[in-house]
């Protein structure tokens, strides 16, 4: 009798390129798929629910890996629940002898991960777990001393090093599985087979995510949309344009590929394989010099999952020990105008806008809000920190500490302090004034320079705030603050 295999899909929602589903799939054709609708699952330091905009992001990409499972011959199961209670059941309910799963990096996953693991592998069963979310594993790149990296440059150039050394891989994607008997699909959902659970099996993700953005969104759920966005992304011109493009909040130079790399309907390698091919095709050093940026972003990621990985901590707090004794003033009323996209900046309250609106912030916006909320407003960067996972339909736990500790300057870039000037931000990136004018209706009448400047007069301003602060002197008084923990 063939042995039946469980694959737990967590953050890899995809057929094709999946690591480890390949390899369950070549021990085993009886194979099923099962996700978890887990409370906790992929939330900012364990608190539960995911932003509406992942909700929607997920429950969409989950019909169609649906569907690929069906068309394979198997089925996904859907549970509500958590993953260490309803899992181990499961195994034993449907004689599971193999099960099978990619690692996840998250404090809080990984400890499930191993509770999860020692229960089945104390009843017998074979475990399955390999890295699928990170192009090279964390015990890969290190120094030659065996210590992780705590800055990024180096980090870049033993992570090429490593990349050039691995051995290409070639992926099957399952053509044909076995699915369950009929009496354990019915009993499954009638909720009979996980005895005192009495949990039922989801007959197919939840709609009411929640989610208002679906059509200001750029990040698309699905398997089938990343591939579509990958290759529009390679082959329409963005990617050789990246160096430029990526920093003009106003068109569409950035692969909005974020929510696709943080639920796995994408894989790094395949990203990786397609800068690869266009690196072939280019046709100027510029050309190449884009390719090789976007490429150097693929690795900032890997970077600050690799951290994540090797200082847990960082979910708590800043990276360098001084920032715990920063005094943040965390004015209530300046923190919500800054959620609310009612600071009084036009580019600033451009960006919180369409974050508020789309579910997604363009990357240039998201370092301007951030400098202005902590240097400006000088609130704790951790707000802002939560402010995102609220609402990032990408919002991934080690991207966005990353994102925000480098911003805040208590991460680990070498760089001691950055401060983003709002106008002369504006003025370089959105010179014409129009990605202000499209999130921000009410002033786009205005003229491009004042609005650049944020100097809009009264009787113009048709309910917009006036400015909340004054840059020149926020700074200053930031800076003499960030001289103190600097002097302890």
């Amino acid at each position: 009798m063939t042995s039946r295999g469980l694959f737990w899909h967590r953050r890899d929602l995809r057929f094709s390129d999946n690591l480890t589903l390949a390899k369950a799939a070549a021990e085993t054709p009886a194979l099923t798929g099962v996700f978890f609708f887990d409370p906790e699952c992929h939330s900012l330091k364990g608190k539960p629910s995911l932003a509406p905009a992942q909700r929607w992001f997920l429950f969409e990409s989950l019909v169609e890996l649906q569907q690929r499972w069906q068309n394979a011959g198997s089925r996904l199961l859907l549970f509500q629940g958590h993953a260490f209670q309803l899992l181990p059941r499961l195994a034993v309910a449907l004689k599971i002898e193999l099960v099978a799963w990619n690692r996840d990096l998250e404090p809080w996953a990984r400890a499930q991960d191993r509770e999860v693991a020692r229960v089945l592998q104390s009843a017998g069963r074979k475990v399955l777990v390999d890295w699928d979310h990170l192009l090279l594993s964390p015990e890969v790149v290190q120094t030659d001393g065996g210590s992780p990296y705590r800055v990024y440059g180096p980090f870049l150039k033993k992570w090429r090093t490593r990349i050039q050394e691995r051995r290409p891989i070639t992926i099957q994607t399952p053509k044909t599985l076995k699915d369950l008997r009929s009496d354990e699909i019915s009993a499954l959902s009638k909720g009979e087979l996980l005895g005192d659970l009495l949990v039922k099996c989801v007959a197919r993700p939840p709609s009411d995510h929640g989610f208002q953005g679906v059509n200001l969104c750029p990040c698309r759920p699905g398997e089938s949309a990343a591939q579509r966005q990958l290759q529009a992304f390679c082959d329409e011109g963005a990617l050789l344009n990246y160096e430029q493009g990526r920093n003009i909040p106003g068109d569409e130079g950035t692969s909005a590929l974020g929510a696709a790399f943080r639920f796995g309907t994408l894989s790094p390698r395949q990203a990786w394989s397609s800068a690869q091919s266009a690196r072939v095709l280019a046709r100027s050093e510029e050309e190449l010099r884009s390719i090789q940026i976007w490429e150097q972003e693929l690795v900032w990621r890997e970077f600050y999952q690799h951290a994540l990985f090797h200082f847990p901590e960082l979910v708590n707090g800043p990276y360098r020990s001084s920032w715990l004794h920063f005094p943040w003033e965390n004015n209530q009323q300046w923190f919500e105008a800054w959620r609310d996209g009612l600071t009084g900046i036009p580019i600033v309250d451009a960006s919180m806008r369409q974050l508020q609106l789309s579910g997604w912030m363009h990357n240039r916006c998201r370092m301007i809000v951030a400098s202005f909320l902590v240097k400006d407003l000088i609130c704790d960067w951790q707000l802002g920190e939560k402010t995102f996972m609220e609402h990032l339909v990408d919002g991934d736990l080690a991207a966005n500490n990353g994102g925000w500790q480098w911003s805040a300057s208590s991460g680990m870039d070498p760089k001691p302090l950055r401060i983003f000037n709002p106008s002369i931000q504006a003025a370089k990136f959105d010179a014409e004034a129009s990605y202000i004018r499209y999130w921000l209706p009410e002033i786009a009448h205005i003229s491009t320079d004042d609005l650049i400047r944020g100097d809009i007069p009264a009787l113009e301003r048709r309910g917009y705030p006036e400015p909340l602060v004054n840059h020149k002197h926020q700074q200053a008084r930031f800076k003499a603050l960030y001289a103190g923990i600097r002097n302890q």
